[in-house]
């Protein structure tokens, strides 16, 4: 399935203001990032690349077997420092589509990786992202929770319209929860990071939002499960938890 056009990149920053040194946390043995990185290559989808800002990351990487550059430590967003990860990495503009694994999802499953490139498959799609179904009731009213507002477009698809951090849409039916993986086209990555933080994005505080404002399609692919997100003691206890069984 490895696809020398695809690149997926991790962007793995050290200043995390909840648990200071993240992606170096210790896991079951092995630092968070290194987990990561493995779920990413056991996807087979294409080349794999953390893009870090700090230099005892790319040695745990490259000690681990993996491949690791340097980025600046100014980055705003993931989205920023995997541009530039890319400029350093492939000049010649072979790459086609990048995608986004965030470095703290240590228990992201290789399935998921995979069905985020489903959506690329429409030619009209800029980029692409994986959401699920709230099945847990609290979830639904959790701002933490963030809220995929879409419209079927195909099989397991949907068109996304909005994202939010309140309960939405009204009505009876299925919420999604969206998952922060992302499949991006080049040219779109490339005309994301050119554009100023958005009105909608600032206020919801939901970077993709600012693709939308900017008339991006994003389509997502629903997947069963959602991965654990590292941002807090506690959840790196409970990602100790699962990954050491």
């Amino acid at each position: 399935m490895s696809n020398s056009n695809n690149l997926v990149m991790i962007p793995a920053r050290m200043a995390s203001t909840r648990i200071p040194g993240k992606p170096m946390a210790d896991i079951a043995g092995l630092p968070m990032i290194v987990h990561v990185m493995h779920r990413a290559i056991e996807a087979d989808v294409g080349r794999v690349v953390v893009a870090t800002d700090t230099q005892q990351v790319l040695e745990v990487i490259q000690t681990h077997g993996g491949e690791a550059v340097m980025t600046r430590d100014d980055h705003a967003s993931g989205s920023d420092r995997i541009w530039e990860a890319l400029s350093h990495i492939d000049g010649g503009d072979r790459v086609d589509t990048i995608i986004n694994v965030q470095g703290d999802l240590p228990t992201i499953d290789e399935q998921s990786i995979r069905a985020s490139l489903v959506p690329l498959a429409n030619p009209a799609v800029d980029l692409a992202t994986l959401a699920t179904e709230i099945v847990v009731e609290d979830e639904k009213y959790n701002p933490n929770v963030v809220k995929l507002v879409g419209t079927p477009s195909g099989e397991n698809l949907l068109r996304a319209l909005y994202f939010t951090r309140t309960t939405a849409p009204y009505g009876d039916g299925p919420l999604y929860h969206h998952i922060g993986l992302y499949a991006w086209r080049r040219r779109s990555l490339e005309r994301f990071v050119s554009l100023p933080p958005s009105p909608l994005e600032m206020r919801e505080k939901l970077e993709q939002l600012r693709a939308l404002e900017d008339g991006m399609r994003i389509d997502a692919a629903l997947v069963d499960t959602v991965p654990l997100g590292v941002d807090t003691p506690a959840d790196l206890e409970r990602a100790r938890a699962v990954l050491s069984q």
